[in-house]
Formats: structure tokens, C-alpha cells, sequence
């Protein structure tokens, strides 16, 4: 009896498990300024600025999209996006980028980048403005 508990317990933790959607983001990678340069030298990507138009005016990455995600249509806008290729998204200080990854997540993106630090921590490690 014990036995046929156990053996059923497993069958259900493994068709849990075998039915997880693979196809959404598992977890959000975080990126060094290091790794997050290297990654997004490649012009044809998604190079998200999730700060305010302001911010976004002083200095930015180039080929970066300005979408606030302080702003309510956050997330209409960033349906523009295709959710099947990686995303990189970066802020200020790496707070408002962590919250733009998980909405990111959320509507479903299958590989979503938050560089560590965001934009201040850009600048500290010596890496220029690229607007």
C-alpha cells in the first residue's frame, strides 16, 4: 500500500512536471554591464529603455526602445515586440527593469536579459552612452 502511494505520488509530480510550458520565460537572466555590452553589439535586437522620455533623453543605449514602464500602456506597447526572440531590457538602477522583466514574463517572452545595476552601473563600469 505504502508503495502504490509512493508510485502514484511520482506519476503526479511527473505529469506536473512534463506539462510545465516550456515555452515562457523560466526565469530572467541578469547580465553583467560586461555581458549585457557583448550581448547587444548585435544591432538586430530588442533594446528595451523602460525609464522616463526624460532619462531616455539624457543618454541611452543605441537602438534602444523607449518604453516607460512606469506607464500604463506598458504592456500594450510592448506586444510590438516578438515574444520568441531574447528581449534586453535596462533602467536606471536595475529596480524598474526587474519589474518590466516579470511583466515581460508574464505576457509570455521566452528569454528576457535585465542588465545588473541598469544605466548608473552602465556608466560606473566605463561604458559610454551609445545614443
Amino acid at each position: 500500500m505504502k508503495n502504490t502511494a509512493i508510485l502514484f505520488g511520482l506519476t503526479i509530480l511527473l505529469i506536473f512536471s512534463a506539462c510545465k510550458d516550456k515555452s515562457v520565460a523560466q526565469e530572467i537572466v541578469v547580465l553583467s554591464p560586461q555581458e549585457f555590452y557583448n550581448a547587444t553589439a548585435n544591432k538586430d535586437i530588442q533594446l528595451v529603455d523602460v525609464r522616463t522620455a526624460e532619462e531616455f533623453g539624457e543618454g541611452h543605449l543605441a537602438h534602444a526602445a523607449n518604453i516607460d514602464v512606469l506607464e500604463d500602456d506598458f504592456s500594450s506597447k510592448v506586444k510590438s515586440l516578438d515574444p520568441n526572440q531574447p528581449v534586453y531590457v535596462y533602467c536606471r538602477s536595475g529596480k524598474r527593469s526587474e519589474k518590466a522583466s516579470s511583466i515581460l514574463k508574464g505576457l509570455g517572452f521566452k528569454e528576457v536579459y535585465d542588465m545588473e545595476g541598469g544605466y548608473l552601473n552602465w556608466e560606473s563600469k566605463g561604458f559610454q552612452a551609445k545614443n
